[in-house]
């Protein structure tokens, strides 16, 4: 396939290419689609494009995010989806070669995940049985709540899950991950019980729907009258939010993705293996996994302290 005229078509085409062979995520998407369009306006300042572009263009525009307090995180991200479209225009022969291949990122700090104690988690999810203007509503909260802890999801994946997954009181939930990726994570007796009070709740609500005006039943747990059919990021994000407040904890510390590590750290606390949570988060990565060992310090001093035989008083 010859190389686009425009620019935006490269990128266009990239996003295809990443949505057909890797099954990209939506998420994903959008975040490389907005990444790529920032370097396209700083290249069409410089006038050159993705055609032309050199290692010094990009190096220059990595600078500029750098100047301008960008994270590195994000400079991280954005580099990565920069070195990824150059990567696929050589592969299609659009360009001789790859200006981004002697092009290091700025590293990501591995910063400690912010998480939760029990009893903090505990308040959250007394605080949605509780909060929401009807019984529905606090049905479909703690739902929310209970099947979140119980599993680790991350949020995309626990707003968009279908009714069907949660029919018959699983013991085992099937999970649709990043890059479509399927895993089974346990539910907790009570996340099940949450969840059946409201799918039922949930089902009355879509046949009454159905009755009234030939309305047609949603797929999914969460149903909302929004474009993707199913309650959103930011409305959860939001929930939470609120959610902390009713609780007693600064709401600015509490997060979806929170709840998510407060998962991890707390079966790691009690034992649980490395690798089986790996498995659980669905971390393609090990090494993303190991930044939880963090709470391990105390229980292994703890253990040395305990069963070590030099450690013991001595009896002279």
């Amino acid at each position: 396939m010859p190389a686009p005229n425009q620019d935006r078509q490269w990128i266009a085409a990239f996003l295809d290419a990443q949505a057909a062979e890797l099954n990209a995520a939506d998420n994903t998407q959008l975040a490389y689609g907005r990444d790529l369009l920032d370097l396209l306006g700083w290249l069409s300042a410089a006038n050159t494009g993705f055609a032309t572009a050199t290692r010094a263009d990009i190096e220059g525009y990595l600078t500029h995010l750098e100047a301008q307090g960008f994270a590195t995180a994000t400079r991280a991200r954005r580099l990565s989806a920069i070195k990824q479209i150059f990567r696929f225009a050589r592969d299609e022969d659009w360009r001789a070669d790859n200006p981004t291949l002697q092009i290091k990122g700025p590293g990501r700090a591995r910063t400690l995940p912010k998480t939760l104690g029990m009893e903090e988690v505990d308040a959250l999810l007394a605080a949605a049985e509780t909060h929401g203007r009807t019984p529905g509503d606090r049905l479909r909260n703690s739902c929310l709540m209970q099947v979140l802890y119980a599993t680790g999801l991350r949020v995309t994946e626990l707003v968009s899950l279908p009714a069907a997954a949660l029919r018959g009181d699983p013991r085992l939930l099937l999970v649709r991950g990043k890059g479509g990726k399927e895993r089974m994570v346990p539910l907790s007796p009570p996340a099940r019980v949450a969840a059946a009070a409201w799918l039922a709740h949930r089902d009355d609500l879509e046949e009454a729907k159905r009755i009234e005006g030939g309305h047609r039943a949603s797929s999914y747990l969460f149903p909302s009258h929004g474009k993707s059919g199913h309650l959103t990021r930011i409305w959860f994000f939001n929930l939470i939010k609120e959610l902390a407040v009713v609780a007693g904890l600064p709401p600015a510390t509490i997060t979806p993705h929170t709840l998510r590590h407060a998962f991890a750290t707390h079966l790691l606390a009690n034992g649980a293996d490395l690798r089986a949570i790996q498995t659980l988060l669905g971390h393609a990565d090990i090494a993303t996994t190991e930044i939880y060992t963090h709470i391990l310090g105390d229980r292994l001093k703890s253990l040395v302290l305990d069963h070590h035989p030099l450690s013991r008083p001595s009896d002279k």
